[in-house]
């Protein structure tokens, strides 16, 4: 089953005087890519908690939030008397040695400025560390839901699209007996408009062959039909596809590209130009697939 790289998911846990929320956010990327923000009194397990990011999430681009709420007054902010008295001070004297008028704002400014606001930060204990651990735990599994439910959009998008470059494949063999008429006409009508009296038939007939082998598409058509039967074997059975699939396609275009260079043919080439636009759609989901 698919799975997307683009999904959501978030949890919240309460304990005693604060509320715990975990977001996490991720989009399609080549590699793991985990941008983390995370308060100061959890840092001490952000490695843990990376690597529970990692062995779920594999890869793709994710923000990771955990943020915490005081439902009292507990965590706030405290300012430092002693650091502002001390700004205060510096700031008095160095507008009387340069003469200016004492700035109105002096506290807004002064507040701003390194320790003047402090947080206490309590150690994290173990029971608070397993309700994180469990309300990371809980945000992944729905990412990882919101991610499947995105795979299965993609798994059907993808199924249309393999099933009409199949159809598109079909129908190429009703043009390509009458290609090969219209290339020996053509080649006659070219002899008769160099007025040449005689030729060679036989020199002529291999000539033919030797032509029309040269523009042969057998040989394509089947490896794009086993390409088309592996992309989607490889789509229902495996996981973490997504590059795979990727290097199908890539398969995939080089035998349409082959068709269309060797087709000789205007509804022939119509059909490979419809082929290339349904290949082009499937290679803009396979991105998006981890």
């Amino acid at each position: 089953m698919l799975q997307s790289m683009t999904g959501f998911g978030k949890s919240t846990t309460e304990i005693p005087n604060k509320k715990i929320v975990v977001e996490i956010k991720s989009l399609n990327g080549k590699q793991l890519d985990i941008n983390s923000k995370i308060p100061t009194a959890y840092r001490e397990k952000e490695v843990e908690m990376r690597t529970m990011l990692s062995q779920t999430i594999e890869r793709g681009k994710v923000d990771f939030l955990v943020s915490v709420e005081q439902s009292d007054a507990s965590g706030a902010s405290k300012i430092n008397p002693y650091v502002i008295q001390a700004y205060y001070n510096q700031i008095r004297e160095t507008v009387q040695q340069m003469d200016i008028t004492f700035p109105e704002n002096w506290l807004s400014v002064v507040l701003r400025l390194p320790e003047a606001v402090r947080t206490e930060i309590v150690d994290l204990d173990e029971y608070e560390w397993k309700l994180l651990h469990r309300t990371v735990k809980e945000a992944l599994n729905h990412l990882v839901a919101f991610r499947t439910q995105e795979g299965k959009m993609i798994e059907e998008v993808l199924q249309t699209k393999i099933e009409a470059i199949a159809e598109l494949l079909s129908q190429i063999d009703q043009y390509d007996a009458e290609r090969t008429v219209k290339i020996k006409q053509r080649m006659e009508e070219s002899l008769r408009k160099l007025e040449v009296v005689s030729y060679d038939e036989n020199r002529f007939e291999q000539e033919m062959i030797y032509y029309i082998e040269r523009l042969d598409i057998s040989e394509e058509k089947a490896r794009l039909d086993n390409h088309l039967k592996y992309f989607l074997t490889t789509m229902h059975t495996e996981h973490s596809q997504g590059r795979k699939l990727g290097f199908i396609a890539q398969e995939m275009g080089r035998e349409i590209n082959t068709l269309g260079s060797k087709s000789n043919h205007a509804e022939m080439q119509k059909l490979v130009v419809r082929m290339k636009d349904e290949l082009e759609q499937i290679k803009e989901q396979v991105l998006n697939i981890l």
